[in-house]
């Protein structure tokens, strides 16, 4: 498809609202973000954030910094926003990690809570990667997390549940998989593209993880912000058509270049 320059893309992403006023309200925002200060681990994303984010104000300043988020605590219901400048910075600081790991042909695994929507992102950027001669980390097979099975189709970790790909943004997943390489004596990967749990639990473990998430889902922006993550991309994580991804996954791949790999 045609690479779009970067002010195609941002009208892009508003249009299709991946970015700009996106469809998770305010009020959700900061539900999550008040339960990440409180402690809820389901929100932590696979991160161990201590006692260092007890602020829920903390969260939304990190949040409108390196998301677009409305900056104004006093904002508490309506819509709320994704800056699409911010998400393409990080595209292309995400592209140049793909560059290093493309030059060195590095170990990468892929995986999604996101079937629905980032599945084909993912699977896109696995096979760049796997023709600039970089090896794609195949998993262990039979693994089980969250009463799922871990699988992988088209090069991407997923969880499946009863025949049915599943949304999870459980750190589980990622834990088995990195769990069995290591009892297998296989090397870990050099780097993790990934999100939601699956991208925190690796930056967590130590791995250069890279990932995508929401507005409502502030962990790995705090991680990034931490050093614990490399890169987090904001935008909506499932919109009406995952065509709609696909001009940004052009533009990622070209600025990788992987797009001619």
């Amino acid at each position: 498809m045609p690479i779009p320059s970067r002010a195609e893309l941002a009208e892009h992403l508003i249009k299709t609202r991946i970015a700009g006023d996106v469809a998770t309200p305010r009020d959700n925002n900061l539900s999550h973000y008040r339960k990440l200060a409180n402690g809820d681990r389901h929100y932590w994303l696979g991160l161990e954030l201590g006692d260092r984010w007890t602020d829920e104000q903390d969260v939304l300043a990190v949040m409108a910094e390196r998301c677009g988020v409305v900056d104004d605590p006093r904002f508490r219901s309506g819509q709320d926003t994704i800056d699409p400048e911010l998400t393409i910075d990080a595209l292309e600081r995400m592209a140049e990690r793909l560059r290093k790991a493309a030059a060195a042909q590095e170990r990468v695994l892929f995986a999604t809570g996101h079937p629905g929507g980032l599945l084909d992102v993912h699977r896109a950027t696995a096979d760049g990667l796997r023709a600039a001669g970089c090896e794609i980390v195949r998993i262990p097979d039979g693994l089980i997390a969250d009463e799922g099975l871990v699988v992988q189709f088209a090069g991407v970790s997923m969880l499946e549940r009863g025949a049915t790909l599943w949304h999870t943004h459980s750190p589980e997943p990622m834990r088995a998989i990195l769990d069995a390489l290591e009892r297998e004596g296989r090397p870990l990967p050099d780097l993790v593209v990934a999100d939601h749990g699956w991208a925190g639990y690796a930056g967590q473990r130590g791995l250069d993880s890279m990932g995508y998430a929401d507005c409502n889902d502030p962990a790995l922006f705090i991680g990034e912000a931490e050093s614990t993550m490399l890169v987090t991309i904001p935008l909506d994580d499932h919109v009406t058509s995952p065509r709609h991804y696909d001009p940004m996954t052009a533009y990622l791949l070209r600025a990788s270049g992987l797009d001619t790999a």
